[in-house]
């Protein structure tokens, strides 16, 4: 029987025994992808392993599906869908799309500079970020150069114990009278965030410090100036994912928006064998920009697949089958939610507002101020997610994003719900989001993986 009032249980107490002593061995799997993806990149490649190694395949390789087989789609080496394939795909998909890109900073097409004989990068952030929280760390290089020859060479500087790290530097407190006094926002800006490279001059050369950074990367990696203008080169806080707190309950590291539902719909599809529905695995770039580009949720490569899928498995497929397939169709939109910070609880609607520790989150709407840019999801569909929570005996709790005219955010979930699917935004809570460093319970993490993988088999 239902209780009377809405009570949320902090999962630590409320769990069952057995999910709680599972968290700990499942959280060390996911530190694992989490210093192994540090970028979209990685991040698709680690997931195309790890599908492979349980018998996915690509979708390239086949001619037709049934029901229990398992194939991915790669999209540019940068987003990546993975299927199980159901009874009749046409009778609807059940599918978690989460976003594998983050907050960072990226280098300019022509980075290279020298002031003062120290040499530095020009770079241009990506996503929401509080540039003050860049400066002063170890921070790390990943990414692709495309060479003048059409060859590529990846990169990834700043990870290994022996490896050197970079830096943005920052003003001393002692000479930061003026800086302190501006704005947050403005004491750090944009152009300001260069990072530090070299220091050691090459007496041949004109720019000596440049000139000998040039030589240094020419010699290693085969690139010259020119190359930079092909590349993706990602800067990431070199920092490994850590346990935090002493008795381990959490997770510190970078880029857990979204990869820590990424990791957990991954997770989730990987033990599905035979659905009745076919369960679909979305894992997207661009989110953090607005999911715009060939690699972005906006773009029609999940359309495109879904549409191969259900050829692949229908001999007389149509444009119209699509369609009402998707109207049959069910999504949860797996993206992580502020949860209440006790030290800034002034932000928060302490009614609505997730906190750490009470299991995965479920969101029925997002947007800013009165819900613009928001998927605000139907009654019966967030009524049969909640059903299926607790029926599988999986910790949950509802949340919002902020107080209302606070500020607010969107997600991948008003683009999927735009093709007449039932979404809703179900993720795990992090304190200091968008941070170099965020914060996520290893409870809410496992509670997740088990939401996705009850939301694959419904």
């Amino acid at each position: 029987m239902m209780e009377l009032k809405y009570n949320p249980k902090n999962g630590w107490e409320a769990g069952a025994d057995a999910d709680k002593q599972a968290a700990f061995p499942f959280a060390e799997r996911y530190k694992a992808f989490l210093d192994r993806a540090k970028t979209e990149r990685e991040a698709a490649r680690e997931a195309i392993r790890l599908a492979e190694e349980r018998g996915f395949v690509n979708i390239d390789a086949v001619k037709s599906l049934k029901k229990g087989d398992k194939v991915y789609a790669d999209n540019k080496g940068k987003s990546v869908l993975l299927v199980v394939i159901g009874e009749d795909s046409t009778q609807g998909l059940n599918i978690v799309a989460a976003h594998i890109d983050a907050p960072r900073i990226d280098l300019k097409q022509n980075p290279l500079y020298e002031d003062l004989e120290l040499a530095f990068f020009k770079t241009h952030y990506y996503g929401g970020i509080k540039k003050y929280q860049w400066t002063t760390i170890p921070l790390a290089l990943h990414g692709v150069v495309v060479r003048g020859d059409g060859s590529s060479v990846e990169i990834v500087i700043g990870e290994d114990e022996g490896d050197p790290v970079f830096t943005i530097t920052d003003l001393l407190p002692h000479l930061a009278q003026d800086q302190m006094k501006k704005n947050m926002s403005e004491a750090i800006t944009g152009e300001g965030l260069n990072l530090l490279i070299g220091s050691k001059p090459n007496a041949d050369e004109k720019d000596k410090v440049k000139g000998a950074v040039l030589t240094l990367i020419s010699e290693k990696y085969g690139i010259v100036e020119e190359d930079f203008i092909s590349a993706e080169l990602e800067i990431v806080p070199s920092v490994k994912a850590r346990d935090v707190g002493f008795d381990r309950s959490l997770i510190g590291a970078y880029g857990q928006d979204d990869r820590v539902c990424a990791y957990a719909a991954l997770a989730g599809i990987l033990e599905v064998e035979s659905p009745n529905r076919t369960a679909v695995c979305v894992l997207a770039d661009k989110e953090e920009v607005g999911s715009m580009g060939n690699t972005g949720m906006k773009s029609r490569f999940f359309e495109d697949t879904a549409a191969r899928i259900i050829a692949l498995q229908n001999s007389g497929y149509n444009d119209l089958l699509l369609r009402q397939t998707f109207a049959v169709s069910m999504c949860l939109s797996a993206d992580v939610g502020a949860a209440v910070d006790p030290g800034y609880k002034e932000v928060s609607e302490l009614l609505n507002a997730p906190k750490l520790g009470y299991g995965v989150m479920l969101t029925k709407y997002t947007g800013s101020r009165g819900k613009a840019g928001s998927n605000d999801a139907s009654a019966e569909f967030v009524g049969r997610v909640r059903k299926l929570f607790n029926d599988n005996g999986i910790v949950w709790q509802i949340g919002e994003l902020g107080k209302v005219d606070m500020g607010g955010g969107g997600t991948v979930a008003q683009y999927i719900s735009n093709l007449n699917i039932d979404t809703v935004d179900c993720g795990v809570p992090l304190l200091s989001m968008h941070s170099p460093f965020e914060i996520s319970s290893k409870l809410d993490i496992y509670m997740t993986f088990k939401a996705y993988g009850a939301f694959y088999l419904l």
